[in-house]
C-alpha cells in the first residue's frame, strides 16, 4: 500500500499511516457489522431501489 500520494494532498502526511487499532475494543465480527445497517432493510423498498441500481449499474458498465 506504498502508493505515490500528491504531496498537495490535504492527507498526504496521514495516508501511509498504519490503521489504528483499539487496545479497548475488540474488532467487530462481520455479522456485528452487517447489523449496523439492517435498519435500513425496514425502510419500505429499499431492498428494490438497490436491485434496480445494481441492474442499472451493470447495464452503464458492460
Amino acid at each position: 500500500m506504498n502508493k505515490k500520494v500528491d504531496q498537495k494532498s490535504p492527507y498526504a502526511d496521514i495516508i501511509n499511516l498504519p490503521r489504528p487499532v483499539s487496545k479497548k475494543h475488540a474488532p467487530l465480527t462481520m455479522k456485528q457489522r452487517a447489523a449496523q445497517f439492517s435498519p435500513f432493510a425496514a425502510v419500505s423498498g429499499h431492498s428494490e431501489a438497490i436491485q434496480k441500481t445494481t441492474l442499472e449499474l451493470e447495464k452503464q458498465f458492460k
